[in-house]
């Protein structure tokens, strides 16, 4: 079973659809035989972080890429200026020791970690192509964007003939988030923003894709510190029945509740992304029958609570 790959404007390459999450592992040795598996059943898309361990992570991966000579074979996602350090002025500084620490030249998606709404969103816009005009960074967006400040960002790009940031990094699961997993977390499962993603194309990169954990068996679901784990973040009774509508789907499709909303998250009307972190080869294995698990629209529709009536068959 292979993770596909999916062509995403103004990438070089096809890139997975799945794309794992380096935020776990301070060496190279430690993630080896993670990342080699990855790259075996197809997975070429590596998230990482300038914040990450401290930039221990960004090393490991920067020269795990190096022995195995695939930096020209993946497709980094390189994350920086998170709170408090989210000014136009942390990006170029930080991206510079994220390429320096990743042994790469240039970043062919860079996500903003956080937004700062003091901060006019042209400055922010202003900075970034900047960065694009100098070749160290290709395709941009934000993380935890609110829709207007997202919206305000491609309105002054396109008014000025700049690149306008084209990804957004917000959560989306299957499970809506009712308690933000962290402070300045922000959902994209409101019909508002999904409206949005759909109208303009938009593309998403969904981080927490599997909701931590909610749609594992009861016996698995509580490993994360309590007031960060799946009930506290996402228990509600409108996603204890989307739970309950995956646990049945799972059963005619043969595979995994947490495949089912994995792949619900694919499925969507607009390129969709979903960053996930598998730690072990086990957890990559447990997690791709959900590449292959496609879902109808009705099965969408009905999976996010959007139709009542049961599915035929």
């Amino acid at each position: 079973m292979q993770i596909r790959k999916v062509q995403l404007l103004g990438v070089r390459q096809p890139l997975s659809q799945l794309i794992l999450g380096c935020d776990n592992k301070e060496t190279w040795e430690e993630g080896a035989s993670v990342w080699d598996h990855w790259l075996a059943r197809g997975g070429n898309g590596f998230d990482t972080a300038f914040i990450y361990g401290g930039g221990k992570h960004e090393k490991a991966l920067g020269e795990w890429m190096a022995r195995r000579g695939v930096a020209g074979d993946v497709v980094v996602v390189v994350k920086g200026a998170h709170t408090p350090n989210c000014t136009p002025e942390a990006i170029g500084a930080q991206l510079a020791q994220s390429l320096e620490r990743l042994r790469i030249s240039m970043a062919p998606i860079y996500i903003m970690h956080r937004d700062n709404p003091d901060v006019p969103v042209g400055e922010f816009v202003d900075a970034l192509n900047v960065l694009r005009g100098k070749g160290l960074i290709g395709v941009y967006g934000g993380s935890n964007w609110t829709m207007e400040r997202f919206e305000a960002a491609r309105v002054y790009a396109v008014a000025r003939g700049l690149q306008p940031l084209t990804i957004l990094n917000n959560n989306l699961s299957l499970a809506e988030m009712v308690k933000p997993i962290w402070a300045g977390c922000i959902s994209s499962h409101v019909p508002a923003t999904l409206n949005y993603l759909r109208k303009t194309g938009t593309a998403h990169f969904s981080w927490s894709s599997q909701a931590r954990g909610y749609f594992l068996p009861v016996e698995l679901r509580n490993r994360l510190p309590e007031d960060t784990g799946p009930e506290a973040c996402f228990g509600s009774e409108a996603n204890a029945e989307r739970r309950r509508r995956a646990e049945e789907l799972a059963v005619r499709r043969g595979v995994t509740p947490n495949n089912i909303a994995l792949a619900w998250v694919l499925a969507q009307a607009f390129p969709s992304f979903a960053l996930v972190g598998s730690r072990n080869v086990e957890e990559i294995d447990s997690t791709l029958p959900a590449v292959s698990c496609e879902l109808s629209p009705d099965e969408v529709a009905w999976l996010n609570l959007d139709r009542q009536d049961p599915l035929a068959g």
